[in-house]
């Protein structure tokens, strides 16, 4: 039997994910967002004292800051965009008939919208702060919490289409960004070990696509760009990424004009909790039912 599937049918038959009919959409028990809460308060614990700008943004975005991204460049097949209905009375009949005959694809008359739905929680961010002038002389550090979309459906219960995504966002020079990221690797490590999930840190890429995808693949592993903190979910063999540790260089800098204080280009770097992906390798570690959890994991959560 698939592994992944018995084990979203655990969740669907605790309560604990709510099946909606479509792969990777599903709705959440007060259980699972409790786990999802009290995480965030640890994760709060822990980096609270950095003193972060906190924002919080829909989970849909500008379409033009997200054009100007490049997303589509290398996400095309992962990208969400809003469409609406925007015709008059009479193409409005058209509509209802076309949808009673179930012949044709209503959607066809949608347009699209100036909304996109958010790919990650920092995309909104880089051209709020851009608005703002030049960085103070400390750099900035950003605190963000969003859903986020991905059009991949899976069975898998950790590759889910709309999730949560909370980060951290760091920016200023090169030694500032990476020694934050080296600070937030070393702290994604001992918060996993602290609530009892074993995890490991190794070089990743992001999922960029066709034959430039690549080459872009290839730099990014060669750069050591990104890592990502891995946990058994779904399988031992291929853990999940559950924490990710980003070094942009100065790629967000120079396409959104954030400067620092003396007028150079900024360089950021991020780290990535996947909230749900958490929960579920707690779901997955310690049972379905959080009052049997070890009780150091249940202090460490609940106090």
């Amino acid at each position: 039997m698939d592994l992944q599937v018995s084990f979203l049918d655990r969740l669907f038959d605790a309560g604990l994910l709510i099946e909606t009919g479509v792969d990777g959409l599903y709705g959440r028990s007060g259980q699972f967002e409790d786990v999802i809460a009290a995480f965030e308060r640890l994760i709060d614990k822990v980096g609270g004292a950095d003193g972060a700008e906190v924002m919080r943004f829909p989970p849909g975005m500008n379409r033009a800051f997200f054009e100007t991204s490049g997303y589509m460049k290398s996400f095309p097949q992962l990208a969400g965009t809003v469409h609406s209905f925007c015709g008059n009375e009479l193409d409005h009949m058209s509509l209802l008939k076309c949808m009673e005959v179930g012949e044709e694809d209503w959607t066809k008359g949608q347009e699209a919208t100036d909304i996109v739905l958010t790919p990650a929680a920092c995309y909104p961010l880089y051209p709020t702060v851009a608005r703002r002038g030049n960085l103070p002389a400390g750099g900035g550090l950003f605190d963000l919490q969003s859903y986020c979309f991905r059009h991949e459906p899976s069975k898998d219960p950790a590759r889910q289409q709309l999730f949560r995504m909370r980060e951290y966002v760091c920016m200023g020079t090169e030694q500032h960004v990476t020694d934050f990221r080296q600070l937030w690797m070393d702290r994604g490590v001992e918060m996993m070990k602290s609530v009892g999930l074993d995890v490991t840190i190794d070089i990743a890429n992001d999922p960029f696509f066709g034959r430039a995808g690549k080459m872009l693949v290839n730099n990014q592993r060669d750069q050591n760009l990104k890592f990502e903190l891995l946990i058994p979910i779904a399988s031992v063999a291929q853990p999940t990424a559950c924490m990710s540790f980003n070094y942009h260089q100065d790629s967000f800098g120079l396409k959104w004009g954030l400067n620092l204080e003396d007028g150079s280009v900024a360089h950021t770097a991020c780290v990535g909790f996947g909230l749900e992906r958490i929960a579920l390798a707690l779901f997955h570690t310690h049972g379905l039912d959080v009052k049997e959890w070890p009780e150091h994991v249940r202090a460490t959560l609940w106090g």
